[in-house]
């Protein structure tokens, strides 16, 4: 079964996702002027645009694990998966920043005095390097630079959780699953190169 879902992977371009891309959002509009995303729909458009973010971040975060220990490779779909991730972690921002508080001066103050806002800014920051340098003019002119630079990768996924997590308040179980996911395919990373390491200096020493 893996390798059919790989060898029919390989016929997809990963240009056809930028393609996709856009849909959600659309549909989520479309959902917004006919009623259907309830009495507040600038901030349910707002809170579905960041979650399908962080979710398609947490895939990111799972192409590696799924590829070592299930079989299944999707790294050609990486790069395009995480620019359409920033797309829409955009786009969720552009909401907030638009529809929903539109005065500058009350936007400062959110981002200084609301944690969540704080956690979930300084996440988006971090993603703008890596959506700037996802292109293969980078990777060359970077050269090992790059893969440091990506590793804020990890650090921009977890200050999304937590985002998620603070903006809910309370103890909400959806929120901390999405942590936890992240936290568990971030300690399996952690794995592979503590025995990495650990091969590195037994081959030293043997």
């Amino acid at each position: 079964m893996i390798d059919w879902i790989n060898r029919q992977s390989r016929r997809v371009p990963p240009w056809l996702l930028y393609l996709v891309a856009p849909l959600p959002p659309i549909w989520f509009l479309y959902q917004g002027f006919t009623g259907a995303l309830g009495v507040e729909p600038i901030r349910e458009l707002e809170h579905k645009l960041g979650e399908l973010g962080l979710q398609i971040l947490i895939v990111v975060l799972a192409i590696t694990p799924l590829r070592r220990f299930a079989g299944l490779n999707l790294l050609r779909f990486r790069r395009a998966l995480g620019l359409i991730s920033f797309f829409y972690i955009a786009l969720h921002l552009l909401v907030w920043l638009v529809l929903d508080v539109q005065i500058p001066s009350q936007i400062w103050a959110d981002i200084v005095k609301r944690p969540y806002i704080t956690v979930g800014m300084l996440g988006f920051a971090l993603m703008i390097p890596l959506a700037l340098t996802s292109n293969n003019a980078s990777v060359r002119k970077l050269g090992r630079a790059w893969r440091k630079l990506h590793s804020l990768t990890y650090p921009a996924v977890v200050l999304g959780a937590v985002h998620f997590v603070l903006l809910r308040k309370g103890f909400q179980i959806e929120p901390l699953l999405y942590l936890g996911a992240i936290l568990l395919l971030l300690a399996l990373r952690l794995k592979k190169r503590s025995f990495a390491r650990l091969g590195a200096l037994r081959a030293e020493r043997g």
